[in-house]
């Protein structure tokens, strides 16, 4: 697929099959994260790919509470959860994990997967069984969640892409 097209045409996907990706799959988005841009060429975040059904059940219980909805599903059904750590000690760590995710994401509809960035993920790893989490993980204790994302093979179809809006870019000449 051509990257502009890619980076056109990738919608969130909001309902997946329950089949679990293939490890070739999995690995070819996690390979385009560390290709991610970052400061200084650090490669400062930690990417923790989760397809542990329990634990995948309890990352969507606990974003689920913090969502102040402890039925919902907030991973909607993705059998796997991608998880991008930001390093506290990194010149840009905020940045360097959200342009990681970011181009996960992007691998995933260039891979044919179905992706969702979902919210609340550094509250989730803040309260108790995330750090404990974390620490199971070997994830260092000043590392905090910068982005989780469902990951699957969508069962809806693909979403059409709202219209850009006027003004959105400026060329300054």
């Amino acid at each position: 697929m051509e990257a502009l097209e890619v980076l056109k045409n990738r919608r969130s996907i909001r309902k997946y099959k329950p089949d679990q990706i293939t490890d070739e799959e999995l690995t070819a988005v996690l390979d385009a994260g560390t290709f991610g841009a970052t400061g200084m060429g650090a490669q400062s975040p930690t990417i923790v790919a989760v397809q542990k059904p329990e634990t995948v059940r309890l990352l969507n219980k606990l974003n689920a509470i913090i969502m102040g909805k402890p039925e919902a599903m907030p991973y909607y059904g993705a059998p796997t959860i991608l998880l991008t750590f930001a390093s506290s000690k990194a010149v840009t760590p905020d940045e360097d994990a959200i342009i990681v995710a970011s181009n996960m994401l992007n691998a995933a509809y260039a891979a044919g997967l179905g992706s969702c960035w979902i919210n609340r993920s550094r509250q989730m790893f803040e309260t108790e069984q995330g750090k404990k989490l974390k620490a199971e993980w070997g994830i260092p204790e000043d590392a905090y969640c910068m982005s989780s994302i469902s990951l699957g093979y969508a069962d809806c179809e693909h979403p059409e892409a709202k219209p850009r809006k006027e003004g959105y870019y400026r060329i300054i000449k």
